[in-house]
């Protein structure tokens, strides 16, 4: 009996950790796919001590739910993370001609719209995390996504993290950090990246990965890739400097 009442006990605190819901956008007609995953130490998170907050977005055509390999990290860090299901059946897709920046737009667009939304209709539902000190992270289009936000000079945002995003320029903001890591097979568009010069700026850092492939930023990418993307992630929100960051 004891040993049933623990699984209960354990199913109950797993259920809890990890919610995967939709919430709806009146203003937009729009559900969102969300999943909801908690701090491996909830009772440090009080209205008083208020944890940090991270907003996942997964690459174009990945799942919300494919990465988990960062959000536990997050979560292992004290963090909230919400993982964010941007594309939805009926959206158009996502352009592969033309001027890209211009043709892909509109859904980056969508996509800081709904991260700003999420903002507001979380914070008021969980008070005991801070929504305005946010971590945005994002591979690929996702990672474009959040850059994308992070241009709209929103006070909330204090760091961005990006995974091998291509198009949309990193803010040049000394509000905002910025982290982008790079795989070794696709280059950025011309002026994504912050400069050596403005990486000193601005405190932002741009670290590549040798060998590492844009499409397996993912939960079923290789293990020797995750674990150095978690380790580069945990160094850097320990403080570690960026010219340590690169040499590891």
């Amino acid at each position: 009996m004891k040993y049933l009442q623990g699984i209960v006990i354990f199913i109950a605190c797993w259920m809890n950790s990890v919610n995967a819901e939709t919430i709806y956008d009146k203003s937009r007609d729009r559900a969102i796919p969300i999943e909801i995953s908690f701090p491996g130490d909830i009772e440090k998170c009080t209205t008083k001590t208020k944890c940090p907050v991270a907003f996942l977005s997964a690459g174009y055509g990945i799942s919300h739910l494919k990465y988990t390999f960062i959000s536990n990290q997050f979560n292992q860090l004290g963090y909230l993370v919400i993982a964010v299901g941007h594309e939805l059946p009926n959206d158009p897709a996502l352009s592969v001609s033309g001027n890209l920046f211009e043709t892909r737009s509109e859904n980056w667009s969508r996509g800081a719209q709904t991260l700003d939304f999420l903002k507001n209709a979380m914070s008021e539902r969980f008070n005991k995390y801070n929504f305005e000190a946010l971590t945005l992270i994002g591979h690929s289009n996702g990672g474009d996504i959040s850059a994308w936000l992070g241009n709209e000079e929103k006070a909330y945002i204090r760091k961005i993290i990006t995974l091998d995003h291509r198009r949309v320029p990193l803010p040049r903001n000394k509000n905002i950090q910025v982290f982008s890591i790079r795989a070794s097979d696709f280059p950025a568009d011309r002026g994504v990246l912050l400069t050596d010069k403005e990486q000193e700026k601005f405190n932002g850092c741009i670290v590549k990965i040798l060998k590492a492939k844009h499409n397996d930023i993912a939960d079923f990418g290789p293990l020797w890739l995750k674990k150095k993307i978690n380790f580069l992630i945990e160094s850097q929100l320990n403080g570690q400097s960026c010219s340590e960051l690169k040499k590891a």
